[in-house]
């Protein structure tokens, strides 16, 4: 898909995150916005899936440890054509197919259930070794928030990725810099990332999170690369297209008020 058509799927993306969780009374814009565009070039662009057949053995697999950022996956999967476009509107309510955070029980196309933060790489190694032990082809796609990175698990899950040689997995760190308390660095130092990585023995690729160019040919390179797992360590912008919500860690976790959904729908509305 040419970057034009992805940024427009992408900016219809963004007005569903913010009409859902508006509605919701509930939810977390800021991480959502920022993974926007990384999702939208997995699902439109690079993924191997067939949405009518979400169970296909060999699809390629998301991941998304960062599970707070659920609008964005569902809003993403809904216009993908993994079921109703209906169903947005019901996020986080009694009986939804739209849980607060990824259920694969729930929702057509998820592949893991995430939440708890730090768990969703080691639950991406298995996938990934799995397919290695069963000689199935396929890519396994994490998506891990650079607050989440504090967790020790997601280190001692990095170093059994390259101990495995799990060159099938490729993880994206959304680094747009803050998290529930403020800056990375002020609540916990994550810095520098892509060096951390590359001590484990991951091969490392840092790229704009919101250039889609960069995007295509990080993921190419990760295809590309043999005997080690790729992370893509993306510079995003937290509550990105929504002007008074960027790089705002206010936003992380609050959902718009009603003249606050109008004013971020019709910025977004402007740029369609």
């Amino acid at each position: 898909m040419n970057n034009e058509k992805l940024r427009e799927v992408a900016t219809q993306i963004r007005i569903d995150i913010i009409e859902m969780i508006a509605q919701s009374k509930s939810g977390h814009p800021g991480g959502s916005l920022s993974c926007t565009d990384i999702l939208t070039t997995l699902y439109f662009d690079k993924m191997n899936i067939e949405p009518e057949n979400p169970h296909w053995e060999g699809r390629d697999r998301l991941v998304l440890s960062k599970g707070h950022a659920a609008p964005a996956l569902y809003a993403t999967l809904a216009e993908r054509g993994y079921f109703d476009k209906k169903h947005l509107s019901t996020l986080r309510k009694y009986g939804s197919i739209l849980q607060g955070h990824p259920d694969i029980h729930s929702t057509p196309g998820i592949d893991m259930t995430t939440g708890s933060l730090g768990q969703g790489l080691s639950a991406a190694n298995g996938i990934a070794l799995a397919g290695k032990l069963n000689k199935i082809d396929y890519k396994v796609y994490a998506i891990l928030g650079d607050g989440e990175i504090q967790e020790g698990q997601i280190w001692e899950a990095a170093m059994t990725s390259s101990h495995y040689d799990l060159d099938n997995l490729v993880v994206f760190i959304d680094n747009n810099g803050l998290q529930i308390d403020g800056r990375n660095e002020d609540v916990k130092n994550i810095y520098p990332i892509d060096k951390k990585f590359e001590a484990f023995g991951w091969h490392v690729i840092n790229i704009d999170g919101h250039n889609f160019d960069e995007i295509k040919n990080a993921l190419d390179e990760a295809k590309a690369a043999k005997g080690k797992p790729t992370v893509i360590v993306a510079k995003t912008v937290k509550g990105k297209g929504v002007s008074f919500m960027e790089n705002q860690a206010s936003w992380h976790g609050v959902a718009p008020k009603p003249e606050e959904k109008e004013k971020a729908l019709a910025q977004l509305k402007g740029d369609k």
